[in-house]
Order: structure tokens, then C-alpha cells, then sequence
């Protein structure tokens, strides 16, 4: 086997690697876990030629025997997408399109968000639920049956709620149960999953309220609304969890646990994990350079949310910078101390990123719009999907108009400091004086227009100078050797 650093491009771009086919799955139960005859079925019907097989970290054991057999009984050529560029639950078109697929086919568990270059097929892994176990929870977490009670799960479990809702729903007449939906008429799937046609709206039949977000979707009595109903959630705690305990801040919360096959009531303080955000919205009221992290490009509209998030942080008063860097981590964002705070587009369940460790805090885009759209105020709505600030989105807030912006202030919560918000426009306007060309709202009393490049100017290391003319001119000399912390010219020490 030849050196892998040895080898030039060419050879390590066409370089075939052999793999052993190995899994930690018994056979009996690949067609169980995968749904390999459906997927051949879904290949087959629409005659697809390269298929994309994208599978999370913990399910990459079971790849390669998964994509052997879907070539057996196919004449698709597949190819195995393992490290995606951002989080698993998303959807890798990008990494889809470098290898020419004609589809994608999703394992594992998926946050559902729209995607639309390529057709799309989910597999959900069918994880292990002891039905009996939680409906005795559900019983001791709503001893009361005429509760009114929001049956949520994790796309693991979908092959079970039918099973729960047979136990439950003669004792319990006001449990709603919810479905996976999807969205787009490219999106495939087993009988588990629908296809979503609306968001939320009035049911003309009896004037219920269907609720569609994050892939679910369920049906509300006549009369009733989301606050009169407490949420009973199947699944470990976790990333989806959390999303819709932010996004339903005003409903109780109870879940169960596959894993521990433990029941509980969620006592995490939503009010205390407002505030942390409210915290954060006050950060970026104060920041003054912006650095816009693309933390996806599979969801629908992510490039139209970052137009919106530009002019909206630019009619603030503020730059911005766009960066792309894949999975972010701690030492990614520390290389770039000029931007006081960072905004992050990503899913709803990658999109509420706990930045506690970081050097600058990661908001969300709803919160951008807060600090930055005078419009939009804090209340207790959440807003975790970015295409719902949109326009035509049910949370779009239209930016105020620029004549009627002023140069208001207000004092920052953290700094206590005169802050102001005022709109840079240099839009040419003729003068009723005469004909000279002036600039309107050019003059910042209080606000920073401080970019990156006068913070980098104002660092007392600037790097390597030029410095021409000034360094004489020296002939080249023997320098050190060895390793730093021991150069051969500086002896051992006794």
C-alpha cells in the first residue's frame, strides 16, 4: 500500500479504498432497522442511477453492508456520505451533489427541515420502545383523563405511537396524537411519514386548529388552544426536546425515556433559559461588528434569511461579516476576536447552540431581529425556525421604515453605557437649497461604526511588517537546530 501523504492529487482524488464488510447488525434485522426492499422500491420506481446513502456517526458500522445490499437488488450505484459538513439531522444535498446523485436516502434520526435540490427519501432507525412501561408513566405523569394532552416523539419512535395510542386513548378522551410530516413534493417516504400541504390554519370542516412545525403535525379541538394543553414527549432529552420546550415556552412539559425507561416531568426553568437569551439579545445590542455563521446549506431559503439578516443588522448601525466554516467548535471562533457577536443559521435543532464556552456569544436570528429591528419586540413567542421571519412567515416583522427612524437611545443593561440606534444611509439626496448632492442620516452621535479592519489597526501586533528600505541587507546565516525545547547550540543543563 502505497504512502497516502506520498501520492500526488490525482492519485488521492481517484484512490479506490477496499473495505471489509462488517456490521454490528444481525441480518435478520438489517431489513427491520433499514428498510432495504422499500428503498430498492423507492430506487427502482424512479429509475435513479447514483444514490446517496447519508448516515450518522453511530450508524456508520452498518454502511457499508447497508449500501452492498441496496446494490444487489438494484442497479443504483451508491455512495456513502459519513462526515456531513454540519449536523447529521440535516440533510447533505452539497456533499449529495460533489458525487453527481440522482437522490438522497436520510438514516437515522432527522430534524425534518424542508430541503429542495435533490429527492429525498428518510429512514428512521426503529429504536426499542416497551410500549406497557410508558403508558404507565403517562398514567402517573396525568393522573387526571380529562386532561387535554399533546402526544410528541422523536422520528425513532414513530413505529410505536400506534401501539401507545390503542392503551391510551380510551381512558384519555382528550388526547391529541401528532404525525411526521415533510415538506416538498420531492420528499419520499414510508407509510409513518406524510407529506405537508399547510402550515398552521383553520380546519374548514369544524373549525379545529391544525398545528404543522419542526415535522409534526396535529389537530386541536374546536375551542381550544396550544396553552390548554400540556406536552408529553417520548424520547431522550436532548436537541428536539429543546426546541420545542423554547418554541412552546407556555405549555408543561413531561417526557419519557426509552433508554432508562423513566418518566419525568421536565424541570428545567424555561423562564431562567429566556432570560440567558434575553442576555444574549442584550450582547448583540451592544455589539457593534456582527460575524454571520452559515450553519447550513441543505434547508430551504438559508441564503434569503442571510440577505434579510444583513440589511437588518446594517439599517442598525452595524457591519457584518459572512463566515462558512462546517461544524463549529470553540477554537473556530477564537480566531476572530474583532467580532463582538455571532449569529448562527442553522436549523431549529442546531440553531439554539449553547455558547457558554465560547469566546463571543452565538445568537439566533430571531434574536438578531430583536436587538436589531425595533419593530419586532421581546414577548413571550420563541422563534427557533428562520423562515417563519420571512416574508409571508407567520413571525415576520417588516423593518421600520427609514424616514420614520430616528436616532433613538437607550441605555445598555450590561455596560450601563448611551447606546444608539441609527441608520447608516448614504443614499445621494437632493437638497431643496440647490443642487448639491448631500448624505442623509451621515452623523452617529453615540453608535460605533467601528469595522474589523480599525480593530485589527488597533492591536498592538500587526504581524509581519515589509518594512522596505528600513532592514539593512545581511547575508544568510546558520540559524538554530533542533527542537524548541532543547537547540543543539544551547548545551544540557546539570
Amino acid at each position: 500500500m502505497a504512502d497516502a501523504f506520498s501520492s500526488s492529487s490525482e492519485t488521492v482524488l481517484q484512490r479506490v479504498v477496499d473495505c471489509t464488510v462488517k456490521t454490528n447488525t444481525s441480518p435478520e434485522k438489517l431489513e427491520e432497522l433499514y428498510q432495504i426492499k422499500k428503498t430498492c422500491n423507492f430506487i427502482s420506481q424512479h429509475q435513479f442511477q447514483k444514490v446517496a446513502l447519508q448516515f450518522p456517526d453511530e450508524l456508520l458500522v452498518d454502511s457499508i453492508t447497508v449500501a452492498a445490499e441496496i446494490e444487489n437488488h438494484s442497479n443504483a450505484k451508491t455512495f456513502i456520505l459519513g462526515d456531513t459538513s454540519y449536523g447529521s439531522c440535516c440533510v447533505d444535498e452539497v456533499a449529495a451533489e460533489h458525487v453527481g446523485a440522482d437522490c438522497i436516502v436520510h438514516y437515522g434520526r432527522a430534524c425534518l427541515s424542508p430541503s429542495k435540490r435533490l429527492p429525498l427519501m428518510y429512514v428512521f432507525e426503529r429504536r426499542q420502545l416497551d410500549v406497557e412501561k410508558c403508558a404507565s408513566a403517562f398514567r402517573e405523569l396525568f393522573p387526571d383523563t380529562q386532561s387535554n394532552i399533546i402526544i410528541l416523539y422523536d422520528v425513532n419512535y414513530v413505529h410505536a405511537t400506534g401501539d401507545l395510542l390503542e392503551l391510551l386513548s380510551p381512558e384519555y378522551p382528550n388526547l391529541v396524537a401528532s404525525d411526521l410530516v415533510v415538506e416538498g413534493e420531492q420528499c419520499f417516504s414510508h407509510s409513518q411519514i406524510k407529506r405537508k400541504h399547510y402550515d398552521n390554519c383553520l380546519s374548514e370542516q369544524d373549525n379545529s386548529q391544525v398545528i404543522c412545525q419542526f415535522g409534526r403535525q396535529f389537530t386541536l379541538n374546536s375551542g381550544s388552544n396550544l396553552t390548554d394543553h400540556s406536552i408529553f414527549y417520548i424520547g431522550q432529552e436532548g436537541a428536539t426536546l429543546r426546541n420545542f420546550m423554547m418554541t412552546w415556552n407556555r405549555c408543561s412539559f413531561c417526557s419519557f425515556d426509552p433508554v432508562t425507561m423513566m418518566g419525568r416531568k421536565e424541570s428545567m426553568s424555561i423562564n431562567r433559559a429566556l432570560m440567558k437569551r434575553y442576555y444574549a439579545i442584550e450582547r448583540a445590542k451592544d455589539a457593534s461588528v456582527v460575524g454571520i455563521l452559515v450553519g447550513t446549506l441543505g434547508v430551504a431559503d438559508y441564503l434569503t434569511i442571510i440577505q434579510q439578516l444583513k440589511e437588518t443588522i446594517g439599517r442598525a448601525g452595524k457591519k457584518s461579516y459572512m463566515f462558512a466554516m462546517g461544524k463549529l467548535n470553540v477554537p473556530k471562533l477564537a480566531n476572530f476576536l474583532e467580532i463582538d457577536i455571532f449569529v448562527l443559521i442553522a436549523c431549529p435543532e442546531n440553531s439554539l447552540l449553547d455558547s457558554g464556552e465560547f469566546f463571543k456569544p452565538v445568537v439566533t436570528p430571531f434574536e438578531m431581529e430583536v436587538a436589531c429591528n425595533k419593530n419586532r419586540e421581546w414577548s413571550e413567542e420563541y422563534v427557533t425556525d428562520f423562515r417563519h421571519l420571512l416574508p409571508g412567515g407567520q413571525s415576520h416583522v417588516p423593518l421600520a421604515d427609514q424616514q420614520e427612524e430616528g436616532d433613538e437611545t437607550d441605555v445598555s443593561l450590561i455596560t450601563g453605557a448611551l447606546r444608539s440606534r441609527c441608520v447608516l444611509n448614504s443614499e445621494p439626496a437632493e437638497s431643496s437649497h440647490g443642487s448639491s448632492v448631500v448624505l442623509r442620516n451621515h452623523t452617529l452621535i453615540v453608535a460605533s461604526t467601528d469595522s474589523a479592519a480599525s480593530f485589527l489597526a488597533g492591536r498592538s501586533w500587526h504581524g509581519l511588517e515589509q518594512k522596505l528600505g528600513e532592514t539593512p541587507v545581511v547575508k544568510a546565516v546558520e540559524g538554530r537546530r533542533g527542537i524548541a525545547i532543547a537547540y543543539e547550540e544551547e548545551g544540557t543543563s546539570s
